[in-house]
């Protein structure tokens, strides 16, 4: 009974609003006991203190069922590092017991224990130091945590990227064959002339819609053009390569720039219509040889420029006012213009591939700075040309986002300087 004035109380009768443990029995204190070995043996990991010369001290019940040994097989008559593979024997001389005796902790190892029946159990092991109270080494504690799920799951994920890799190379190896096709493999020869061809893909993952070629048409007489069709992938390529046939078709039918691009305009108006409009860009040129050089007539629907230098060293951009996009509207304007090309000169086209990647990360290359750069190229020749824009290319790194295609042509000179 609680004396007058005693505000402390044993009795069962006073109510604090905290649970409160059993009076410590013999009975409870054992059970206390019971259940602190039974979590220590049938915990849901492995538990085992070694000496610190590595040899067995304890070992707890769920860590002997995986590995399929008896107590007696283990404690005093083995070694930790028997239970280890042999990378895992030298990787705990080399790593763990160094970091054991220096820091006194180590984890988050993952090695491989071997059972009895010789099979590999993965793991994740925490090992810690006890030390005495004049703080020598005694025991080494580690916690072992069965990682075979995680193993398990972890190759599921090496499954699962080489799966991803292997389709990306099919799809990459798909859009390469498929790229290929939208471009002559090899361009022809113009007698009295030089030409070169570059394709440069932003991506290798999808189909670009740039586009070149150069055919003959008569004697003397060649049929040449380059664009970009809006959008990408396969459905781009297929508007890409009916954009190349109706061209070189209309070409035959009527060889002036003007008529072929008023053609092409209504194939694509007519067939690209309504949920899915497609369109393109494109300069179209016809070029007929002569004893002194060539003439040149271009027309374009909405490409950029074309860029002509000079033999005496001056280039300068071709524009062509009026022209709009091939295939948007169905009564579109189309212009031209003629101009001749002498020993000496070359005629670069291009996609806005060039015009539009970014330097320093954020601010474009224009057309300005690219004809600042042909200014220091000229005179050239069509292959010493595309070499230039195709380095050009290569100082943008990852600032080239979109395809660039380009097509040079050159009247060849004996004073024409190569740079």
């Amino acid at each position: 009974m609680c004396q007058a004035g005693d505000d402390t109380t044993d009795g069962p009768d006073h109510d604090d609003g905290h649970a409160r443990l059993p009076d410590a029995t013999p009975a409870f204190s054992a059970l206390l006991e019971d259940s602190a070995e039974d979590l220590y043996e049938h915990a849901p990991c492995g538990y085992l203190s070694t000496l610190m010369d590595g040899t067995i001290a304890k070992v707890n019940a769920t860590l002997l069922d995986w590995l399929g040994y008896r107590r007696d097989e283990l404690v005093g008559r083995r070694r930790f590092s028997d239970l280890l593979t042999v990378g895992g024997r030298i990787y705990h001389e080399t790593h763990i017991a160094p970091s054991l005796s220096m820091h006194g902790r180590i984890g988050g190892l993952a090695l491989e224990l071997r059972a009895a029946d010789g099979s590999r159990l993965p793991v994740l092991m925490t090992s810690v130091v006890k030390t005495g109270v004049d703080g020598s080494a005694q025991l080494v504690r580690t916690t072992v945590f069965d990682a075979r799920d995680r193993r398990a799951y972890e190759r599921e994920l090496l499954r699962a990227r080489d799966q991803a890799d292997l389709e990306r190379d099919r799809a990459q190896k798909l859009a390469s064959t498929l790229q290929r096709t939208l471009v002559p493999p090899i361009l022809p020869t113009v007698a009295g002339m030089e030409v070169d061809a570059y394709y440069h893909p932003a991506s290798n993952d999808e189909v670009g819609g740039d586009f070149y070629d150069l055919f003959p048409l008569a004697d003397d007489t060649w049929g040449f053009f380059l664009g970009d069709v809006s959008g990408k992938g396969a459905a781009a390529a297929v508007v890409t390569s009916l954009t190349r046939y109706t061209l070189r078709a209309a070409a035959v039918s009527n060889p002036d720039p003007v008529a072929v691009l008023h053609i092409l305009n209504t194939v694509l108006n007519h067939e690209y219509q309504g949920i899915d409009p497609r369109f393109c860009t494109v300069v179209y040129g016809l070029l007929t040889r002569e004893d002194d050089g060539c003439t040149v007539a271009l027309a374009s629907g909405g490409h950029p420029p074309a860029a002509l230098l000079r033999a005496d060293g001056t280039a300068e951009f071709l524009h062509i006012p009026g022209g709009q996009l091939v295939g948007a509207l169905p009564d579109a304007h189309f212009a031209g213009i003629e101009v001749r090309l002498r020993a000496g000169d070359a005629l670069l086209l291009y996609s806005d591939g060039l015009t539009e990647a970014r330097t320093g990360g954020r601010v474009r290359h224009s057309e300005e700075e690219l004809l600042d750069f042909l200014d220091t190229v000229a005179p050239t020749t069509a292959t010493a040309l595309v070499e230039a824009v195709k380095g050009l290319l290569t100082s943008f790194g990852d600032g080239v986002d979109d395809d660039t295609a380009l097509l040079a042509l050159s009247i060849p000179s004996a004073g024409t300087t190569r740079r």
